[in-house]
Parts: C-alpha cells; sequence; structure tokens
C-alpha cells in the first residue's frame, strides 16, 4: 500500500479525532506557538467545510501553566502539577477558542479522566455530550483532569486518552500528530539504517518492538503510548495516522500526501461496538417488550419507554439489559438510560411524559440504536 493511504482514509473520514502533543503546542518550553496553532486550526475548519466532523484532544495544560506561574524546571511535586494545569487549562482553553473563533468555530472545552472512560454511566454522559456538541457543530476540545486526577486514576498520557476519546465519539478516524512522522524499525535519532513503516495492519510482537522511550522534553508521550493507542483504537474500528506535527498545517500536509504510519481498523466502530456489547457484556436485566417495540428494533430504531410493558432485575444507568419479545425470545442486548427504578417508573409512558413521571427530563430512549445489537 501507498504511502498516500493516510490521505486517502482522511479524506473518506466522516468523524475523526486528533490529538495534539505538547511539543508541538509549546516547542519553546512553557510558551505557546500561537501562530503554528492557528495554521492547525485553519486546516480543522477546511475539514469541517468538506463535512468532516472534529473532536480535538489537546497536551499542554501543565507546560503551559508552569510557564505561567514561572515553576521550575525539573520533576514537579503532584500538587505543584495539579496548580499548574488549574492555571494551564484556562490559557490553553482560551487560546483554543480564540483560534477557533478566527475560524468561525465555537469550541467547548471537556475535562476527562481514566474513570470517566471506563465507567459506563459516565462514559454514557461523556458521549451523549459529545454527541450534542458535534450535532450543534462545536469542536469539542478535550483534555486529561490533572486537576484532580491521582494516579490510579490517570491516563498518564494524552495518546491512550485521544483514542478512548475517538472510540467514545464513534470516530473511524484518529490522527496523532507528534514530533515524528510514523513509526520506523528503530529509532532514527540513533539508528541510521532504520526504516520507515507506511502501513500497520496488526499489532504483532514485532511492531510492538519498535517503540522506543519518549523522546521529547515536554510531552510525557513515547512510541510507546502510541502504539498502545493504536491497539486501543484499531480494536474499536477507529484507523489511526500517526503523522509529524511539525511545521505549519500539518493536516493539509497529510492530505497532501506526506509521509506517515497507517494502523488499519480491525472492523468497522459499529461493528466493533456491536460485538462487545454482544459478547462482553453480562446483562443485569430485562425489558420486557411490545409488539410494536420488536418491530421498530428490527427495523434499527431506538428503544422507547412506550414500548416496555415490565421490567426486571436490579441495574444501574449503562448497564446492559436484555430486550425480550412478548412470547419470551431475547431479541437484543443494549445499554440502559435509564437505572430500574426510573425504567420502572417510565415503562408504558410516551416520551413526552417522562419529566413528569421523574421529575426530570432524561433521554427519550430507554436504549438507543447505537447502544444495542440484535441477537
Amino acid at each position: 500500500m501507498s504511502t498516500e493511504s493516510g490521505a486517502k482514509l482522511l479524506g473518506r473520514a466522516r468523524r475523526l479525532t486528533v490529538k495534539v502533543g505538547s511539543s508541538l503546542l509549546l516547542p519553546e518550553r512553557n510558551r505557546l506557538d500561537a501562530a503554528w496553532l492557528d495554521s492547525l486550526v485553519a486546516d480543522l475548519a477546511a475539514l469541517g467545510a468538506q463535512g468532516r466532523e472534529i473532536v480535538v484532544v489537546t497536551s499542554g495544560a501543565i507546560a503551559f501553566g508552569r510557564g505561567v506561574l514561572g515553576l521550575r524546571d525539573g520533576t514537579l511535586r503532584l500538587e505543584e502539577k495539579q496548580a499548574a494545569a488549574a492555571v494551564g487549562q484556562i490559557g490553553l482553553a482560551q487560546a483554543w477558542q480564540a483560534s477557533l473563533a478566527r475560524h468561525g468555530l465555537q469550541a467547548a472545552q471537556i475535562l476527562l479522566t481514566l474513570d470517566d472512560t471506563e465507567n459506563r454511566r459516565r462514559y454514557l454522559n461523556g458521549r451523549a455530550t459529545l454527541e450534542a456538541l458535534i450535532r450543534l457543530r462545536v469542536v469539542p476540545v478535550v483534555n486529561e483532569n490533572d486537576t484532580v486526577a491521582t494516579t490510579e486514576i490517570r491516563f498518564g498520557d494524552n495518546d491512550r486518552l485521544s483514542a478512548r476519546v475517538a472510540v467514545m465519539a464513534s470516530c473511524n478516524v484518529l490522527v496523532l500528530l507528534s514530533d515524528v512522522d510514523g513509526l520506523y524499525t528503530g529509532d532514527p535519532r540513533r539508528d541510521p539504517e532504520a526504516v520507515h513503516v507506511p502501513v500497520v495492519n496488526a499489532m504483532t510482537p514485532m511492531i510492538q518492538a519498535m517503540a522506543g522511550g519518549s523522546g521529547s522534553a515536554v510531552g510525557t508521550g513515547g512510541m510507546i503510548t502510541k502504539l498502545a493507542a493504536a491497539e486501543i483504537a484499531t480494536g474499536a474500528g477507529c484507523a489511526v495516522v500517526l503523522a509529524s506535527g511539525r511545521g505549519h498545517h500539518p493536516l493539509r500536509r497529510l492530505q497532501d500526501g506526506e509521509r506517515c504510519t497507517l494502523f488499519k481498523a480491525r472492523a468497522t466502530p459499529r461493528r466493533a461496538r456491536k460485538d462487545w456489547l454482544a459478547g462482553r457484556l453480562d446483562a443485569m436485566g430485562t425489558l420486557v417488550l411490545d409488539d410494536g417495540a420488536v418491530r421498530a428494533l428490527l427495523r434499527g430504531g431506538s428503544l422507547l419507554p412506550a414500548g416496555v410493558r415490565r421490567v426486571e432485575g436490579s441495574f444501574g444507568k449503562g448497564d446492559a439489559v436484555l430486550l425480550q419479545a412478548p412470547d419470551g425470545r431475547v431479541i437484543a442486548k443494549g445499554l440502559c438510560s435509564y437505572d430500574a427504578a426510573d425504567a420502572v417508573l417510565i415503562a408504558g409512558c410516551r416520551t413526552e411524559d417522562i419529566e413528569t413521571r421523574l421529575g426530570y427530563r432524561g433521554r427519550n430512549e430507554l436504549v438507543h440504536r447505537d447502544d444495542l445489537v440484535l441477537l
């Protein structure tokens, strides 16, 4: 496959996540390169004009805040890192907002921890927020919530965060902009015989062995974390493009065929998600449906409260439930948007009556079609 594969993939992408490393945003320690950021945003705006939906994952909050606070060089204590992040997140968000606004785009800030992507309830909330922002033509700008995250709930790098976000947002392409133009058989800075790898079809032990340590003075991620991100994303149906962000207009250059490494997806995002729902989640309850709801699901629709006759089991919001036809056949499995107690209260009711029954306006669907698989 040619080195243009990454460019072609970007051209076909419906929705993509673009991850930006600290060393690109802050090439001189703790100083934002506003001109570079503006060139990237111009590329994002051009992709948006072509019909692409964009999510951004950005690094740099700690480095940005460190410069503002004048903190010493070297390793910071945890509380100093979190203080720097608290200051840096404001400046970083403002920089993104200003640059996006210059190109007619609206920004939104989302701060996540590892827990937010592993707890199904928070995962569903995060995914719904991302979907709503994209639908409203807003560009989500995501970063790790370093101000509150401790070691056990941190990603520790934004490469893996970007992969989780790409999966959460059902993206079909993740672009990792870095200070290298792809994967090599060795470290090209030390090994003159290292060869560029244009395409990775599978994450084999040989591919894993090509990873080296972190080479950036600003960022925390190295090739190891980029391969880890690629494994997460490709396994969930999202292709990954690892490309150089050095120089202005990195995405435009990528579209023009600049060298990169393409990690092929192992399935489509939709198929990977359906397989995960069908085979890897235990059902915590059952929703017994009427004939109309069964027909709607078989046509590819969502499950509305009006179509539920009975709720069985004890489950929380985001847990998997079985969807059962009136004759007892289990026809689907899905993630429920309400816990069991609230599902009981709204079973059989019209969508417009949900707020009256619960005292708050929740989601219209008990199980959204994107969160269910027919069995």
